[in-house]
Formats: C-alpha cells, structure tokens, sequence
C-alpha cells in the first residue's frame, strides 16, 4: 500500500511540472558586419558538383544574419541539467546531401535520438564523423543509396560530420543529453518548449562568435530572453 501511494504520490507530482511548464522564447541579434562569406570555389573542379551549379556557386554560411541583424545558427539550452534525455523516443532529425553541401549545417539533437543522413545528389559521399567524445564513423553513401542512421551516447558540442570526397562539405551536430534546447531559425528567433518551473541557466553559442549566458527564472507565464553578439 505504501508503495503504491508513493508511486501515486510521484506521478501526481510529475503531473503538476508538466501542467506548470512553460516556454522559453527569445531572439538573437548581431552587431557588426561579420567577415564576408565566400564562394566554395572547390566546387568548379568537381564535374559532378559543378554541373549543379551553371550559375554562381554557393557560398560559405559562417554567419547567417539577415539585413535587420536577426542571427541563425545559435544554440540555445539550459546548463546544468543532465540525465534526463528522451531521445530514445524522439522524432528521427534529418541531415540531407544536396547540391555537394550539407544541409542543414548547424544541428542539435539529444543522446539515443536517431539522426538520419541522406544522400539527395547524383554522386556519391562519404559521411565521415569527427568526434571527441563519441566514436567517430567513416561511410560511404552511394547516390540513391540507403539512408544512413547514427546515435550518440555522450553529450558533444559541434560534432563534425564531413565528406572527404568533397573536403568543403561540413556539419556540426550538438549532442545533450536533455531536451531543451533550441536553434535560432533565420529570424533570429527561438523556442525551448515545456520547461518545469525553475531557475536556470540560458546558453547561446555561436561556433563562431562564442557563448553567452543568462539568468533566468521560468514561472508558469513563460520567459523571454534576447542574446546579442558582437563582431569584434
């Protein structure tokens, strides 16, 4: 009977968090001009690549910021919260080969959450891992070929993922082993979802510009926190 009204007692308990949980939202902005992008001019020399690109080639996206400053590319999450992924249940995220590049390049996901890389070109791929902390990989990915499907163990920031067939090719994904987290979109904005009640931590990082941090409190409203980088 004890038992039971424990085990009671802890699912009315996890209940409430959830019932109280709240968003936190925010922006990030950039001041300054940041280093001009350039074209990936290796991509000429490839016949499979170039014959994607019969006009400009693509360009580098170090510092994806539109006209109003709004910054993409920044990872959001809360420090000092740890164990408590769910990545085992969650949906699969997607990184795709198109047009010789990694799309997207910046990603985050959580330890145990399936990340599935596609191959959408007409050439083939090699997506080679670079890790720290995780066991690296080295594959090859055939046009038209079998998705391709890892897992992480370990929280990492910034795991690269590159093709040596195509050495411009890069992508960096975040590894936490929580769920809350976030990536600014090209709107600068972000949102991490059903946060329980707390103070926290906020951390930004940009791979370029570094990391912020902020003190927040998340009642039941909600909380709003901007981030802005500076181009030194």
């Amino acid at each position: 009977m004890k038992k039971s009204l424990l085990l009671l007692s802890l699912g009315i308990f996890a209940a409430s968090q959830l019932a109280n949980a709240a968003d936190i939202t925010g922006g990030i902005t950039l001041k300054g001009t940041p280093p001009a992008e350039r074209e990936i001019t290796p991509i000429k020399d490839d016949p499979n690549c170039s014959a994607m690109y019969p006009g400009a080639l693509p360009k580098t996206q170090f510092y994806v910021v539109d006209a109003n400053g709004d910054l993409a590319d920044v990872v959001v999450s809360l420090k000092g919260i740890s164990g408590k992924s769910t990545g085992a249940s969650a949906p699969a995220v997607e990184l795709d080969q198109k047009g010789c590049l990694y799309t997207p390049q910046i990603l985050a996901i959580q330890t145990g959450q399936k990340l599935v890389v596609k191959n959408s070109d007409p050439c083939v791929h090699n997506v080679h891992t670079e890790p720290t902390d995780n066991p690296s990989s080295n594959q090859v990915q055939m046009p038209g070929g079998a998705d391709l499907t890892y897992t992480f163990e370990k929280p990492e920031p910034f795991l690269k993922f590159k093709c040596d067939v195509h050495p411009w090719m890069f992508a960096w994904v975040t590894v936490f082993d929580h769920p809350y987290f976030a990536i600014s979109g090209k709107d600068g904005k972000f949102t991490i979802k059903n946060v329980p009640p707390g103070k926290y931590t906020l951390e930004a990082v940009h791979r370029k510009l570094g990391t912020q941090t902020a003190e927040i409190e998340v009642k039941d409203a909600g909380v709003a926190q901007n981030f802005a980088f500076e181009v030194k």
